[in-house]
């Protein structure tokens, strides 16, 4: 065992004991300590609070401390330096690069840009169908919907589910003869997509549309996409060092800068800049990615909270828990370390979430009263945008900020009441973060992602997973791929092969 590795297991038997102490001290104790305004951290208008959280200052800094041990601030110079920190294909990470003034000076930025004005100005156009999964489709459906404040493009429409039903709910509100597909998929061998591209193909063609006016694709296989039938003009490609759950800033981002114009989408790259910068100078003490990470690794790993909630007070952004769990999941679910090694401890929380307040009245009943403790971050803007600015308006997103407000308090202290019946009692001592900002501008929307994926960067690399590789999604597409061209069924159950036969309505 090197000295290294000696001080990190230091470090991580105290903050076993730690876990063990904070056990014994309720949130309704915690939050009156001296001190506990040192809690809240603050980067230009954002805030979050972590003063509801099982911490102190004293766990925080050997948080910090085992971060430091582990060798974080070298791994982010190397992130930021374009190193080959994705060791299992051998890459370095580039999607912070997308966000840089420099990369919008670039060729390929500027083709992008120019194409989307030309869509924007062009009367003709009324409806933008993107054609994706995954990364291609969860990261720009959510900004899309989260700046709907800020939309003067065309209707802008997501499939990414090759369940027929979604792609013909979609063609149904379109007229093919002023509608522009997207298809988005980073090796342009993405089945699901290629499925719906291929309907589309049809639907087109039956209404007498050309498939070259009609059909775009991003990619980073160029050739791929030309055999499939696109106009070399028509593609725009990105990266392959850029992961798809990481990709909303690249030219996966067209539909997003058609829907609010290339000025709105500067300014998204512009908020997600400034939050890499953040992320790469600020000290460890004063770094909300860091330590919003690390917060993630202590619910995990140390206090034993296999879930974690992330709960948005903004409509807009309902579709934020699901990009989250997919840049979250596929990113930190792993079992093994990035050499190779089992893990010695858990990572990767299950991430999951709902809109508030529509999530009070469904789940939250279970935060409040479960015996699981399922810590969550509250997500929410201090004033709204482009609502009409009336005393009404102003007071109706006052009180969903002060629901916000509202639960943060009611998980944390739960209520005292001796003589109340057992079904009315509130434990509290309930963890939940609130970070808050001014409104939801496309700045702040940018700001915001790209916390996020800090965040899950930071506890990837403490936990000692990959953070940018996604093996796990591999399998099940090798055993569609079988079960769809029957080439290899001896290894499939008894069942599998009696639900094939229900399928195709003839023995295999």
């Amino acid at each position: 065992m090197t000295d290294q590795d000696k001080q990190i297991a230091a470090i991580e038997s105290q903050l076993r004991r730690d876990a063990d102490a904070i056990a014994l001290h309720h949130l309704r104790r915690l939050i009156h300590q001296d001190g506990r305004d040192d809690l809240c951290f603050h980067f230009e208008d954002l805030t979050v609070d972590c003063t509801r959280q099982p911490l102190t200052q004293d766990i925080l800094q050997r948080l910090l401390t085992l971060a430091e041990a582990k060798s974080l601030a070298d791994f982010i110079r190397a992130m930021f330096a374009g190193k080959a920190i994705n060791l299992s294909e051998d890459r370095p990470v580039s999607h912070c690069r997308l966000r840089t003034p420099d990369y919008r000076q670039s060729e390929t930025y500027q083709k992008l840009n120019h194409f989307a004005d030309n869509v924007r100005a062009n009367q003709n156009i009324k409806s933008i169908v993107n054609l994706g999964i995954g990364g291609s489709d969860l990261g720009p459906a959510m900004v899309t919907a989260g700046l709907a404040g800020f939309h003067d493009g065309p209707v802008v429409h997501y499939v990414g589910n090759v369940d027929p039903h979604a792609l013909y709910d979609i063609l149904a509100q379109c007229d093919p003869r002023s509608t522009l597909f997207i298809m988005t998929s980073k090796t342009f061998t993405t089945s699901e997509t290629l499925a719906n591209a291929d309907l589309v193909k049809g639907w087109l063609k039956q209404n007498g549309v050309a498939l070259d006016t009609a059909i775009v694709a991003v990619t980073t296989y160029q050739e791929r996409a030309v055999e499939w039938g696109i106009d070399r003009a028509r593609i725009f490609d990105f990266d392959e060092a850029v992961g798809g759950r990481y990709s909303l800033w690249s030219a996966v981002g067209l539909s997003v800068m058609i829907a609010v114009g290339s000025k709105a989408f500067d300014q998204l790259l512009d908020g997600a800049h400034a939050m890499d910068n953040h992320f790469e100078t600020a000290p460890f003490t004063s770094n909300i990615p860091v330590i919003m990470g690390l917060l993630r690794v202590w619910h995990r790993s140390y206090l034993g909270h296999m879930a974690y909630g992330i709960m948005p007070y903004d409509q807009r952004l309902a579709r934020l828990p699901a990009w989250a769990q997919q840049l979250e999941m596929e990113s930190n679910g792993k079992s093994v370390t990035r050499h190779g090694k089992p893990l010695d401890q858990p990572a990767g929380p299950l991430i999951w979430g709902e809109a508030g307040v529509n999530g009070q009245h469904s789940f939250f009943q279970w935060l409040h009263q479960s015996v699981d403790v399922i810590p969550i971050d509250i997500l929410i803007a201090r004033k709204p945008v482009n609502l009409l600015d009336d005393a009404a308006s102003r007071a109706s997103h006052r009180t969903l900020a002060i629901n916000a407000l509202a639960q943060a308090e009611a998980l944390a202290l739960g209520v005292e009441q001796a003589d109340a019946p057992p079904h009315r009692h509130f434990p509290g001592n309930r963890p939940s973060l609130m970070v808050s900002w001014e409104a939801t501008t496309p700045y702040a929307l940018g700001r915001l992602l790209a916390l996020y994926e800090h965040i899950t960067v930071v506890s990837g690399f403490v936990w000692g997973v990959n953070s940018f590789d996604q093996w796990g999604v591999e399998l099940g597409k090798k055993m569609a791929h079988d079960l769809a061209s029957k080439s290899d069924l001896d290894g499939f159950s008894p069942a599998a092969k009696a639900f094939l036969n229900r399928l195709n309505d003839e023995p295999i």
